[in-house]
């Protein structure tokens, strides 16, 4: 089931075509896809950006070709690269990879190259090595330690920043400790605010409980109140003069007196503009 699938599902289910995500999951990937419908398409820039969590299990003792268990196992561990890999070694190398750091994706992933995703040259036979990014992990725990035959996983909660990728943590650990390693499980359980239990299953879909787009706007960044004068000139594309200290963050979500999202607002100088706006709802 990849997100095109479940964004499919979603067009079935609510009879529109106008459904988007906010951030792709990958196929071996579950858990939690934040999904916009009809107008709520808009939100979804502003949502792709917010920092996420994951629960993974990373397998030491192997490499594989795409960093996860769908790729090929290149390369693994012999005896003598084990004798290093001692639960201190095994922090040290999380703790290296925690807080602001350099990360180089995967090479299987779906950042393009020069206006092709990776994963399509490296399946056309190219070499593709991606530019390293600054990424946050804020969060990388252990929460289990299990030895296997030839192999050690490790079950993992991290919290980090958006771009992040889980895979090449899995890599780099591995890496930093001598004996390769990969993921073999992700689950994505927050994106925001927003959590996956709370979620809707696929199952059902058709009868979610939908969030307004003001609620789901709180849950990714502050709110302003709005007078209903001010809706009207924000959704004209009019400023508000000179009240730019009223924005608290760069992105503030506006909520008219009928408690609708009129848009996302952004400082314009001194003034206050409209970054987007929001359909209007027809009363």
């Amino acid at each position: 089931m990849t997100s095109h699938d479940v964004v499919a599902r979603t067009r079935r289910a609510f009879g529109t075509r106008k459904v988007g995500h906010a951030g792709t999951l990958d196929p071996m990937a579950t858990g939690l896809l934040v999904i916009g419908i009809e107008g709520a398409t808009r939100l979804l820039t502003y949502i792709v950006g917010a920092d996420k969590t994951y629960t993974a299990t990373i397998r030491l003792g192997e490499r594989t070709t795409t960093d996860d268990a769908e790729g090929e196992i290149i390369a693994r561990a012999d005896e003598a690269a084990w004798s290093a890999v001692t639960d201190e070694a095994i922090a040290a190398g999380i703790r290296a990879l925690t807080g602001a750091i350099s990360q180089v994706p995967s090479s299987v992933s779906a950042i393009k190259v020069d206006g092709r995703r990776a994963y399509d040259r490296v399946r056309a036979g190219e070499d593709v090595v991606l530019a390293a990014r600054e990424v946050v992990v804020s969060r990388f725990d252990v929460v289990a330690d299990r030895a296997g035959d030839g192999v050690r996983d490790l079950d993992v909660i991290v919290d980090c920043s958006s771009g992040t990728y889980i895979r090449a943590l899995a890599r780099d650990l591995g890496e930093a400790l001598g004996v390769g390693g990969h993921l073999t499980a992700l689950r994505r359980t927050r994106v925001g605010g927003f959590e996956v239990t709370d979620a809707a299953s696929l199952d059902t879909l058709a009868d979610a409980t939908l969030l307004t787009p003001a609620d789901a706007a709180r849950r990714v960044m502050p709110i302003l109140e709005v007078t209903a004068d001010e809706a009207r000139d924000l959704r004209h594309g009019k400023r508000l003069h000179g009240q730019a200290e009223r924005l608290t963050a760069s992105e503030v979500a506006a909520v008219d007196p009928a408690g609708e999202l009129v848009g996302i607002l952004e400082r314009r100088g001194a003034d206050i503009k409209s970054a987007m706006n929001m359909p209007e709802v027809q009363q």
